[in-house]
């Protein structure tokens, strides 16, 4: 039987003066860090298989707040009240149109332009872990209700990070809640050789601005395949920049095992279990030239993040599996990423 251990520090102040925490959470084997800014995972520490030791952080970041409050880039942040894009920056529900950031062209993408990843987070913590929660109101980023959100992240004894994400609207309302960790299992350089396996064999087409169509695509047999165990960078030149593409799964609402992240390398293994419908695939195409932990220049294709998800634009897209939250209802969601080292 381990024993937890959650320590809190300061991070750094805000221009405001606001004091922002770390906290550290760790089960004896291995440890992640989670901030009250943003709810953002800022490292994940993974020991190595030929030293014990010696730990490598498996998720890109910075080693500052300042970095974080200035990036775009979403470094292992807690992003709403809808993540991925909406088309056109808008959506009708109950028969009112909604209007919202323009922030990806003429589309919303991520929050647009008050992201949650960008605000401090009121933080309790657990025995294993940490809870954070804050109230988004009615018309932030264009969306109705007043949102209640809670965000937990726990260490288990065998290795899972659990990612559980709570909310309640005042008013019937469209929601959905990712974490946007960019993974490494090497810890640094490409991930280019590591091996990815999806269980789907359907993924959405979008067309140039990234918006889906409405269409599901059959993966079989194409660079979007990863039904078997296959290297990220075996296809990529086929699918343009890289992969940006939402895979979907059955909208049961029950946790399953969605996706698998392997390194021969190290030994190390990553799974996903979710009981979302959805996981964007992303292996960071825009990120060439940032700087980030210790001043280590990240180059495209240095991580690849899993965001299980609803699907993207589904308040437009009346065939897909419904992102809308009633008035009173609880919107749950749970994703959990268990590690092997």
């Amino acid at each position: 039987m381990c024993t937890f251990d959650v320590k809190s520090s300061v991070f750094g102040l805000l221009s405001n003066g606001k004091e922002v925490k770390l906290y550290t959470v760790s089960n004896g084997k291995m440890s992640f860090s989670v901030t009250d800014f943003g709810c953002t995972i800022t490292s994940i520490m993974l020991p190595k298989k030929t030293n014990p030791n010696v730990f490598d952080d498996v998720v890109l970041g910075y080693s500052t707040l300042n970095k974080y409050v200035d990036s775009n880039c979403c470094f292992g942040s807690f992003v709403g009240r809808f993540a991925n894009r909406i088309g056109n920056a808008s959506f009708e529900l109950n028969g009112v149109k909604y209007n919202l950031d323009k922030n990806d062209g003429d589309n919303f993408l991520h929050g647009g332009f008050f992201r949650y990843e960008k605000q401090v987070w009121n933080a309790a913590i657990l025995e294993n872990g940490v809870a954070f929660s804050r109230t988004s109101p009615d018309g932030e980023q264009g969306f109705p209700g007043n949102l209640e959100v809670k965000v937990t992240y726990t260490l288990t004894e065998d290795n899972k990070i659990v990612c559980e994400y709570r909310a309640k609207s005042d008013k019937d309302t469209v929601i959905n809640l990712t974490n946007h960790s960019y993974f490494n299992l090497r810890g640094n350089g490409s991930v280019l050789d590591e091996e990815l396996s999806i269980r789907s064999d359907r993924y959405l087409e979008v067309d140039s601005a990234l918006i889906p169509t409405g269409k599901m695509i059959e993966t079989d047999g194409t660079a979007w395949d990863f039904g078997m165990f296959k290297a990220l960078g075996r296809d990529i030149e086929k699918t343009g920049v890289g992969y940006d593409h939402c895979y979907v799964f059955e909208d049961d609402k029950q946790l399953k095992r969605v996706a698998c992240l392997r390194d021969e390398k190290t030994g190390r293994k990553m799974t996903v279990d979710t009981n979302l419908c959805g996981m964007q695939l992303y292996t960071a195409n825009f990120i060439e030239g940032e700087i980030g932990k210790e001043g280590r220049v990240y180059h495209k294709h240095d991580g690849v993040c899993l965001e299980t998800q609803s699907l993207p634009d589904s308040p437009n897209k009346k065939e897909f599996p419904s992102s809308v939250l009633k008035a009173g209802d609880e919107y749950y969601a749970r994703t959990d990423y268990g590690f092997e080292f």
